[in-house]
Formats: C-alpha cells, structure tokens, sequence
C-alpha cells in the first residue's frame, strides 16, 4: 500500500458536525496512573493510536494485565510500584516523548535495570530535562549524551525533593509528580504553567496533591506513598487534533463546522485564544466538566477576514503543539504576525520550528526569523497552482496533517508522504477529510 496521497483541488464549502481523535495526552496518563491503582480501572474512547499502543504494551512488559471487551479497555492495577521487572527489560516508546518522559517518573523504583529505547526521532530528542530529577530522587540512569537509550535502575532509598521547574514542560513536571508517587515525604514542585492533566487525574482520584497558583507559575506539593483505587475514564476529544479542522473551516469557502466533545482545558486552548485574536470568532458550546476537566463542542465558522497578531508569549505553551497551523492562519492574515520565544517547538518530534519556516517559504511566505523569533508576512490572496512534494519531514505527523490542510485550503497539486505518520496520534485523519468532502488518492 502507497505512504502518499494526492490532492489536487480544494476543499467543497461544508457543513458537518464531526468528532475528533481521543486526547493523546491524557491516553497515555490514563493508562500510566492505571497501572498503579489498586483494581482493575476501566478506560473507554482510548485513542488507539501508535504512541497510546506502545504505552500500553509497556505496561504489559512490566507485568500489568490489561483486556479490551466492546472498546472498553480493563487494566489491572497492583498498587504503586507494583511493575514486575524481569532481567533485560526493554521499553519502546516509539515516538512518544510523552510516554519516554512519564513511565520513567514510574521506573524510579525498579528493581532491575530496564532499558528505555524510542525511533529515530525520539532518540534525538534531549532527555536531560528529566534526567536531572530523577538523579536527584536517588534513580541511578546511564545515558550517552543525555539521549536514548537510557538505563534507569531504581532505589529503594528515595528521598524527595524541591524541584524549580522553568521550561513550561508538563512531560517534565509529571515525571517528577509520578516519581513523587513513589517517594516517601513531601516533594515540591515550582513549576512553570502549563498543561495539567497529571495533576487534574490526580485530584480525581482523590490523591493528596495540592496545587497552588502563583503569577506565571504553580506550586504543587505531593506527598509520597498514598495508595489511590481504580477508576473509571471516558477520554474526551484532542483539541490538537481538533485544531486541524478548525483551521480548514475558517480558511475554506462558506463552510462550517462542530466539533463535538473536545477537551478545552485552558492549558491547551492556546489556539483557540489566539485565532479569536486574529479574527476567528470560535465559540465553545455545550460546557461540561468531566473529572476535573473542560469539554466543550467547538462551533467554526468560515472567515473572510482574518489580522495578523503580536502573540503574547504567555500564550506558547498552552499552544506549543498547535503553531504550525496557526502559522498557515498567519501566512492567510493581513499584515505581519509576530511570535516569540518558540525554542521548544524544536524539541518536538523534529525541529519544527526550523521546518515551519521552511515550509512557509515553500509556498511563497515571507519569514523573518530571528532565533527563537519569528515574524510571518501574510498574504490574504495567497493560492496556489503549483507542483508540491512533501517528503523528508522526518516523519512528523503535525507536518504532514499541516500539508493537507494547506492542500485543500490554498489550492495546488500536492504530493504529500508518510500518510502512515498519522497514526502516531489521530489514525481517523484522512477518514474525516474523506467525510467532510475532501478528494484524495
């Protein structure tokens, strides 16, 4: 079966209500704090795509059961520290930064030595944000550069610890709040904001986490060794996923859509406060809130007119894996959009900052780019009629769900790889594009 398609027109005005991918996010959380708890959690609308299968058949070789009956997947928990290490044990997180980061949090008390590895592009990710509390928590971990693949064997001698966390990294920070799980005394963290369904779970599950908000941070204080019970979860929609259509509505012809059950937690809404400042008029419908978290049905609407923006740059984090489609909005916008301090886009799946500007000069954008800096040049008659090939991004499913959208919203003929990147976090992708009106082959 061919890795490409091809799209040779644009989109068709539409009017659908549709629904997105499960949250990855909290996926893998569900499915991490599941293997903890004492009793069998039941987990339904889990996303099953390649980086959420490749936590769970983490679980399973550290010794957790786990059984899937009418899409409800059961997962038997033995309490804290309860993984059953066998000699040589190897976990592969594929190309999660999300599960490398977080399952070492639960390793920090392991027996024996066990081996974490990921693909190509995982493994040139930098992992000595996590390294370093770990090694503080009393882990040993051996690492070549700080990459993978590391070897994390645990104490039993743990100590807490006060950890200033100032990157804006919830992978960071929830490493540490689940190596905390297992430490005996009281760890603080100062953290910088952003995202918080580690802790939002935590609080479900009526575990003594307290957080306390400051200016530009949070304060959260764990105390160790509170065995928590099992549960049950419904995962609610990927607002990064969501992000995708919602850029093609607003930049198709007289077209509307509706989003239905998105998580819209407001460490992750970024987006959505961003384009509303350039224009967008989105609307959240239909609020709820569901064990600690917001979901909403996300009404989208075509727009004519859109401005270019001065971003805040308190707003990066909580759109820090949406930016490559906000930056097609940009290039569509009138006038010149200006970013800032966007450094840990590059510590993504690829450097996608550096490919975001080539991308955009790709399809005929001016970009100014001043290290972590930079500064869009919108055209508002932007088409295209031209021959494109996107190939060699690394495998990035953002880059290439991005190409799609720019497809079928400026017009040319696209030849777009690694079709298979998808399942890395939405595997329904081009079903939806399929159902709302998009032609492909």
């Amino acid at each position: 079966m061919s890795n490409n398609i091809i799209i040779k027109n644009k989109i068709d005005s539409f009017n659908k209500t549709i629904k997105v991918s499960s949250d990855k996010s909290i996926s893998i959380r569900t499915i991490l704090l599941a293997s903890q708890a004492a009793g069998i959690s039941r987990i339904s609308n889990l996303l099953e795509s390649e980086d959420v299968i490749n936590a769970l058949k983490s679980i399973k070789k550290l010794g957790i059961k786990y059984t899937k009956i009418n899409d409800v997947y059961y997962i038997h928990g033995f309490g804290l520290n309860s993984f059953v290490e066998k000699k040589n044990i190897t976990i592969d997180a594929g190309n999660s930064g999300t599960l490398a980061r977080l399952i070492l949090g639960l390793l920090i008390k392991s027996k024996s030595n066990v081996k974490l590895t990921g693909d190509k592009s995982l493994s040139k990710r930098d992992f000595s944000r996590v390294i370093k509390p770990l090694r503080m928590f009393g882990a040993n971990i051996k690492s070549r550069n700080n990459l993978l693949p590391i070897k994390i064997l645990g104490t039993n001698f743990l100590r807490p610890i006060t950890y200033y966390e100032n990157i804006g990294s919830a992978q960071v920070k929830s490493c540490i709040i689940l190596s905390a799980l297992n430490t005996p005394g009281t760890t603080i963290i100062n953290s910088r904001t952003s995202r918080n369904h580690t802790e939002l779970m935590l609080k479900y599950l009526n575990y003594p986490i307290k957080i306390y908000k400051k200016k530009g941070y949070d304060k959260i204080i764990i105390n160790g060794l509170k065995q928590y019970q099992a549960f049950k979860y419904d995962v609610p929609g990927d607002i990064s996923s969501a992000a995708f259509f919602i850029v093609l509505t607003l930049l198709s012809e007289n077209s509307k859509i509706i989003i239905k059950d998105v998580n819209v937690n407001k460490t992750r809404t970024g987006i959505i406060t961003i384009l509303n400042k350039m224009g967008a008029g989105i609307k959240l419908k239909q609020k709820k809130n569901y064990n600690g978290e917001e979901v909403a049905n996300i009404h989208v609407q075509s727009k004519k007119k859109l401005n270019s923006i001065i971003c805040p740059t308190k707003l990066n984090s909580s759109a820090i894996d949406e930016f490559l489609i906000i930056f097609l909005v940009a290039a569509k916008a009138k006038g010149i959009s200006k970013f800032k301090d966007l450094g840990e886009m590059n510590k993504k799946e690829s450097k996608r900052l550096d490919l975001a500007v080539k991308f955009l000069k790709l399809i005929g954008i001016k970009v100014q780019r001043i290290n972590n800096d930079i500064n869009i040049h919108g055209n508002p008659n932007l088409t295209l009629s031209k021959n494109f090939i996107m190939k060699n991004f690394l495998k990035d499913h953002r880059i290439f769900f991005l190409s799609c959208i720019t497809a079928l919203t400026l017009g040319g003929c696209w030849k777009i790889y690694d079709k298979k990147s998808a399942n890395t976090s939405f595997p329904k992708f081009l079903k939806l594009l399929k159902l709302i009106g998009a032609k492909l082959s």
